[in-house]
């Protein structure tokens, strides 16, 4: 039986862009495997170019025919398109149910695009734990720019703000998103809104709604340096997707010539530090060999021992202070 190919040498020719290779490098990515770290680590170092565009809005907003469209315009401008739709768990497998992949079915042969779908596997905040190191993989191999589609915002699923260049928050008419948007925390967090389904009668109203709420929001704060869009769109008649590539273009400009760029990528490395930080204690608590942590386990479960003076010392503090 062939050896496996190393994660090092499968990371030089996702560099020559292979495809076939950028898709098995991003398979050991998303499956945490120990020996990808070192090839992750060099993604990392050697990325850093693509615009990373974040989508989220509440299921049923339209979020994947938007990305579908959108892609097909940026195809149009002459550029390679990388995409990343964070699907949820299957109950029985723990895998992506590829909803989105199948609705992006038209870009499935187009060399210039790539469409990874990847599941939760659990993790809260809309995103999958791999999927910022999945865009390293897709920003070296060449694409720009790289859209993360997440599995849909709830009041905590606001973690694509802090891992994107660029935010933007999708809703439609008819679903309570003018409330949904005050209660998630998502006004604040778009950095281009977008009213999708507007060949419907009552898409002016969720238009005017979110308009008077970001009106409301500026009179409250200093001016801002950007000034948050709210375009109405229509995958069905391909209304408005030319005009969110253009806001999407000047975002990113914005970013990369104010003290926002700097700030945000500040605000990424963070929160890159403390997931990976989070993911690595979780493997060691759940590593079956990891005798101290299946010891700490027993004890606090008899509450011969409490939590917090366990898990202080599985960090080394004697003291026994969380």
């Amino acid at each position: 039986m062939a050896q496996a190919a190393a994660s090092l040498e499968l990371l030089e020719r996702a560099a020559r862009r292979e495809t076939a290779a950028i898709g098995r490098l991003l398979s050991r990515a998303e499956a945490g495997l120990p020996e990808v770290r070192a090839a992750l680590a060099a993604a990392y170092r050697r990325a850093g170019h693509a615009h990373l565009i974040g989508i989220t809005g509440v299921p049923g907003s339209g979020k994947s025919t938007l990305v579908g469209k959108l892609v097909h315009v940026l195809r149009a401008r002459g550029m390679r398109v990388g995409v990343i739709a964070i699907d949820p768990s299957s109950p029985y497998s723990g895998g992506a149910i590829l909803g989105d992949r199948v609705r992006m079915g038209a870009h499935t042969l187009d060399p210039d695009v790539f469409i990874r779908s990847m599941a939760t596997r659990g993790v809260t905040g809309g995103l999958a734990a791999s999927a910022l190191a999945c865009a390293d993989i897709l920003d070296l191999a060449g694409f720009d720019p790289i859209v993360i589609e997440t599995v849909g915002v709830g009041q905590d699923e606001v973690e694509i703000a802090r891992a994107a260049h660029s935010t933007v928050v999708v809703s439609a008419p008819g679903l309570g998103d003018e409330i949904q948007a005050i209660k998630a925390g998502i006004l604040e967090i778009a950095d281009i809104h977008v009213v999708s389904k507007c060949d419907r009668a009552d898409a002016q109203r969720t238009l005017a709604d979110l308009q008077a709420m970001l009106a409301l929001e500026v009179g409250l704060h200093a001016a801002p340096t950007w000034m948050v869009p709210v375009i109405g769109t229509s995958a069905e008649q391909g209304l408005g997707i030319s005009e969110l590539a253009d806001a999407l273009v000047e975002h990113r400009a914005h970013v990369q010539t104010s003290e926002i760029g700097a700030e945000r990528a500040r605000d990424r490395a963070r929160y890159r530090l403390v997931k990976i930080a989070e993911n690595m204690l979780r493997e060691r608590l759940l590593a079956a060999h990891d005798t101290v942590a299946e010891a700490a386990i027993t004890s606090i479960a008899e509450r011969a021992l409490d939590p917090y003076s366990a898990a202080a010392r599985l960090f080394g503090d004697g003291r026994g202070n969380a």
